[in-house]
């Protein structure tokens, strides 16, 4: 058995992924979760799958609520934060549809190559309580920058049936990425196909090569300043 430092022995040597102790427990519980179930995955077999005594993950978080609301939320901080940056952009800047189109291939992008589909615990009964109201807060805040974003974009006269806006429509569409991951039904293109039928469905097909090259250029400028 190595150390892992003072208190907190391991039974093997790391092999998950992540720079930390605390990282290698998060991937280890996303796996368990998402693939056993959050109410049929106790701490000692996160533990047990990190190869780290139940009390030293005690270390990291003192309860698995805690785990939940780290996994939770890191699946929405990269789109929000992507999100804010591009609202805060005048809208003139380019194509319209080209800001809510980039959104749409950041954050479906990040929902479809992370590790685990963490997307799926959105249904948990427990995401939706107020333990996790931070989480909430930022997944409703991601939300209504899309339907920022999705403000005036469509043609004059264009409606989506039963009133809702374009914007929520294209989030809708991303987070119908979960459940095509879950079914094993998504590809490296799945994201870019979601992003083009957002604005396609505002009734700017004509207009879509002229969306992507802007949209592509937001995205590698953010690439960019988080280098």
């Amino acid at each position: 058995m190595t150390s892992a430092g003072p208190g907190r022995p391991r039974h093997q040597q790391p092999s998950r992924p992540g720079a930390t102790a605390r990282d290698e427990i998060l991937d280890a519980a996303a796996e368990l979760f998402t693939t056993q179930g959050f109410a049929n995955t106790s701490t000692r077999s996160i533990a047990d799958a990190v190869g780290i005594r139940q009390s030293s993950l005690y270390h990291h978080f003192k309860t698995k609520d805690e785990i939940l609301d780290d996994l939770l939320t890191g699946t929405v901080s990269s789109g929000l934060a992507f999100a804010r940056a591009i609202s805060a952009e005048a809208p003139g800047a380019g194509p319209a549809g080209s800001r809510l189109h980039a959104l749409a291939l950041y954050d479906g992008s990040q929902l479809s190559t992370a590790h685990w589909n963490l997307g799926i615990l959105y249904h948990l009964p427990e995401a939706r309580s107020g333990r996790f109201a931070g989480f909430l807060a930022d997944r409703q805040e991601l939300r209504d920058l899309y339907r920022q974003l999705g403000t005036g974009v469509s043609p004059k006269g264009w409606t989506v049936i039963g009133g809702a806006d374009f914007g929520d429509l294209a989030f809708r569409l991303v987070e119908s990425l979960i459940s095509l991951r879950a079914d094993g039904m998504t590809t490296p293109e799945s994201p870019l196909q979601v992003a083009d039928s957002a604005v396609i469905l505002c009734g700017l097909a004509n207009n879509l090569p002229a969306i992507r090259s802007h949209s592509a250029a937001l995205i590698s400028d953010w690439a960019r300043r988080l280098e």
